[in-house]
């Protein structure tokens, strides 16, 4: 009997868990199940570059799959059973259940309105591909001088605004941001932003809290009235709802509480990766949501559950930051150096070198993916009888 392993989501997390599992495991022994709505890999830190009009290279799964063991599903997840450990989906072919042993959950997340009034009618999201796709088309049909305001300061925020004034000069391109221009970074790091902005032309609004879209303007918590032909919205991310309706433990954020091997602490079957797991990083602090946590933890769950599927030992791989990428256009860029927990510290490239360093590892993520152990030989590993049969015995008493 196979041990029957589901990953729900192939975003950069749950692609490379799902490889890297096919890579570890032998095939006679587990049958694994990647679980998606789309048929093509989604390169997501590209988005504001699709937005613009530009070409990305299609990735579609079956060409990355093919021969590796990995069973691609492409429907849409509706619910997770995980006290009987069923997986709810649905597509054109009408709803079924999946059953499994042990669940990788990489749902991830979406854009965040943040409850702000006007946001979800009004303003357009670069975290989902169909989002990007709709700005994409609504900037080509703007005229020349309308004002765009990118509402958010992160490192989504910037990467997008510079996107816009790039590829398109001749719109009036403006960023609103909560706090200062990038007041994370370093003195040179901020010193390169601001540079940038100042030559692509971009206005910026400090300190400016929207509380209010409409479709020609936001407005700010101290009245401003900004001119907004299109509102672009960046304020951070909001992870998949479904956790949220389980019984599993989450956070208020409905993030799923893993252990340091990415386990669900209330359902040892369950895994969480990515942006929809609560996991803990150097100092104490929770990991970010961003590609470069999602790296970490879907490597550190895959070892995991091949470790204990096998009697193996359980993998301690550190998880820490090195850098914050930024891309500001396609001619510039910003590599943010910093500590273990993600603080800045001086050290910082910008420029052409550092668009290229961006470009590298844009380029790198989406080859991971496709090379989930980096190319390295690996040994698959036969599972241990009592653990295959133990996950097995326990779905038939459910």
């Amino acid at each position: 009997m196979q041990h029957r392993i589901i990953v729900l989501g192939a975003g950069y997390t749950g692609a490379v868990a799902a490889g890297r599992l096919a890579k570890r495991l032998r095939r006679e022994d587990v049958a694994i199940t990647l679980v998606n709505a789309e048929p093509d890999f989604v390169e997501r830190v590209r988005m504001h570059q699709f937005a613009v009009g530009q070409y990305l290279k299609p990735r579609p799964f079956s060409e990355m799959f093919a021969g590796t063991g990995v069973d691609l599903k492409l429907v849409k997840v509706t619910g997770v059973d995980v006290d009987r450990r069923t997986v709810a989906v649905i597509d054109a072919n009408g709803a079924e259940e999946l059953g499994y042993d042990t669940l990788v959950y990489a749902l991830g997340s979406g854009w965040n309105d943040q409850g702000v009034p006007g946001t979800a009618e009004h303003a357009h999201e670069i975290a989902s591909r169909p989002g990007a796709l709709r700005l994409r088309e609504r900037l080509a049909r703007l005229d020349a001088g309308q004002p765009v305001v990118v509402v958010g300061g992160g490192l989504t925020g910037l990467e997008a605004a510079t996107e816009i004034a790039e590829a398109r000069p001749d719109l009036d391109v403006a960023l609103a941001a909560r706090g200062g221009l990038g007041d994370w970074l370093s003195e040179k790091g901020r010193g390169h932003v601001r540079k940038v902005f100042d030559k692509l032309g971009i206005t910026v609004h400090e300190h400016a809290a929207v509380t209010g879209v409409e479709a020609d303007r936001v407005t700010t918590a101290d009245g401003a009235s900004v001119p907004a032909a299109v509102t672009v919205w960046t304020t951070g991310f909001a992870v998949h709802p479904i956790a949220r309706a389980t019984t599993l433990e989450v956070t208020d954020t409905g993030q799923i509480v893993v252990d340091g091997t990415m386990r669900s602490v209330s359902h040892p079957d369950v895994y969480a990766i990515g942006d929809a797991a609560m996991a803990m990083g150097p100092g104490d602090k929770p990991l970010r949501m961003s590609c470069a946590s999602g790296g970490f933890t879907a490597w550190q769950a895959a070892e995991a559950i091949a470790a204990r599927l096998t009697g193996g030992k359980l993998p301690n791989v550190p998880i820490r930051y090195f850098n914050q990428c930024i891309s500001l256009g396609r001619k510039e860029g910003l590599i943010q150096y910093v500590t273990a927990d993600d603080r800045a510290v001086r050290a910082a490239l910008t420029g052409r070198l550092a668009a290229v360093y961006k470009e590298l590892v844009c380029k790198g993520a989406a080859w991971g993916v496709a090379n989930p152990t980096f190319g390295m030989p690996t040994r698959r590993r036969r599972v241990v009888r009592e653990q295959a049969r133990a996950g097995s015995a326990i779905k038939a008493s459910a």
